[in-house]
Order: structure tokens, then sequence, then C-alpha cells
């Protein structure tokens, strides 16, 4: 397992550590808001990202949808605090924290499973994974617990990814499983200084069979790969927002027109898709830095940085209007060179 891309992005981060306070802010908001998107969707969650961001932000009701769905996106948010109160007062992790954060996500959905292992037998529709039995769930979970806080030799991230594959294939709960061992998961990512891992909800099929694969004895490649890739990309939008040239796309650096990325690299890059990118184009928020003689449209890198900070107003419910006005007034560029 090949950890050299993150190694270097996360000692770039560190030497740009501490970072400036509002970064720090925007960051930690729009992580708060994308991983219990993420998270929940993954389990079937239909709150969009901005019906996710409102409901915590605002504390607004969305119409259409479920209490229980309302509750999925309140309680994940709340564990994300616990996980951000824990990273800063201890660096092991054992299973009181794992029973908490499950309680957490389960809080007013599950008053008699929130925070307790399952008793019956449970198994995942559509896999043929067997799962233990429940009467020995407790011993597995102590002993869960007691490789927690062995102090591996692992790498963090691959600590942190055997961690969740530990848990999910325990499956202490009768519900809440994933979204607890993303969470613990996260959760030793950052004690270690990195940023959490998004699972993203496009890729919720690899994951899914990634982890089946690995439950069956098949070899566990796909999996960790998923989960280096997660972190990977994090890092990039930790660099990128702290402005480092470091977490800027491998794709721009690649780019045959040198420092210029195409736009669906630009989307790619960002976690958009091409018409977003093109909507904020036609509303003047992103302008191409040239076009080639066969009509692609190419844009500096500063662009990234542009739309990360167009994300992170989005997420404080600014219309696109104010966005522009925003932006404008505060001298950013457009993505022109």
């Amino acid at each position: 397992m090949r950890f050299d891309s993150i190694d270097a992005k996360k000692q770039a981060l560190d030497r740009l550590r501490p970072l400036p306070p509002e970064s720090l802010r925007n960051l930690e908001a729009w992580f708060r808001v994308e991983l219990t998107y993420t998270s929940n969707a993954l389990e079937g969650n239909t709150l969009s990202r901005r019906e996710t961001a409102v409901v915590l932000e605002k504390g607004i009701t969305v119409g259409g949808k479920s209490l229980k769905e309302h509750l999925e996106a309140t309680n994940h948010a709340r564990a994300i605090d616990f996980v951000s109160q824990l990273i800063g007062r201890q660096r092991v992790v054992a299973e009181q924290e794992v029973l908490r954060l499950h309680e957490l996500v389960l809080e007013g959905i599950d008053h008699a499973g929130a925070g307790s292992y399952r008793t019956v037998a449970v198994r995942i529709a559509g896999s043929t994974v067997v799962m233990p039995n429940p009467r020995r769930v407790p011993d597995l979970m102590r002993d869960f617990s007691d490789w927690l806080q062995s102090g591996s030799a692992l790498h963090p991230v691959h600590f942190a990814a055997e961690a969740h594959y530990r848990l999910v294939s325990i499956h202490p709960f009768i519900d809440g499983n994933g979204r607890t061992a993303r969470l613990l998961m996260n959760c030793l990512l950052m004690i270690h200084g990195y940023p959490p891992a998004i699972i993203r909800p496009r890729d919720r099929a690899a994951y899914l069979g990634a982890l089946e694969t690995a439950q069956l004895g098949g070899p566990r490649t796909a999996y960790d790969s998923l989960i280096i890739r997660a972190v990977d990309r994090s890092l990039d939008i930790y660099l990128d927002a702290a402005g480092d040239g470091a977490g800027r796309t491998r794709q721009a650096a690649a780019s045959p027109a040198g420092m210029l990325l195409k736009i669906g690299q630009l989307a790619k890059a960002v976690g958009e898709s091409v018409p977003t990118i093109r909507h904020w184009m036609k509303l003047g928020l992103l302008h191409p830095a040239q076009s080639t003689p066969a009509g692609y449209q190419l844009f500096s890198t500063e662009t990234v940085d542009r739309c990360r900070r167009i994300q992170v107003l989005k997420g404080r419910r600014l219309t696109l209007a104010e966005i522009c006005v925003t932006i404008d007034a505060s001298g950013e560029p457009g993505g022109t060179s």
C-alpha cells in the first residue's frame, strides 16, 4: 500500500499550520455539512446537500422529507461536534467512544438501540456476508477496543481504514453501523492530523462492493485504495484553502496547456458537475483564461480556489446573486490569467 502522495501533502499542510482562523472555520463548516450529507446519503437519506445545509445551519424543516431524515442530519452533525471535542482532549479512542458515537447517530430515532449492542442476528440486504452471532458481539468489541488502544504500527490512514473495516465487519448494532464506522475512521484520521475522508454517494457501489469483497476473503486492495483516494481529495481541499499550490489538482499540473484546466477537469477537481460550472460562468462567477482553437475553454488553477470560495458561501446560504456581489467586492480574481 502506497502512501507517498498523501504523506507529501500532509507534510505540506503541516508546514502551513496553523491555518488562518477564518479559513479553518470555513473548512470545518464545509466538512460538517459535506460529511453529514454524504454519510447519510450512502444509507439512503434523500436530503440533498443544499437541504442538509439548510437543516443544520438554519434549523429549517424541509418539506416532503421525513422526521427521521431530519434527525439523521442533526444527529450526524452533533456526532461530528463530539469528534471535534474528542480530538482536542485525547489521542486514544476506545469502546465507550464508539458507543457514544452510535448513541448520537440514533438519538431520537431508535431509543432502545442507540448506544447498545444488538441481541439479534442481522443480514445485509443483497449481500452474502454472514455477520457474527450477537452473543459474540460484546467480546468482539472488547477485543476491537483493545486493538484501538494498542498503538498500532500501521500508517495512520491504514489504521483508520482498518478500524472502519473491523467495525462494520463486527456489525455490532442493528442500525447505524456504517455511519458510526465512518465517524470513527475520521476521528482517528483527525487525531493524527489528517483531514476526514469523504466517501462520495457516487462511489457507493464501489465502496460497498470493495467492503463485501474483503469481508468474503478477497483482496483488500480496492477498499484500501478507495479510502486513500478519499483522504487525498480532502488534503487537496485543505491545501487549496490554505493557498498552497501543492494541493491543486494533478490534472492541472498535467494539462497540455500548462497549468490550465479543461472544464471537466475543473468540475472534477472541485466536486461539481459540468452544468454547474457552466451555470456559474453564465452568471459571471467564473471566466475561462483562454479558449483553444478547437473550442475548449481553459481555466487557470486560481479558478479552483474561486470555486471553493463559492462553495463556502453557498454553504452559508447565500444566493448566487449575493455570491456575485460578495466575491466582486472582495476583489477576488474571476479565473482569468
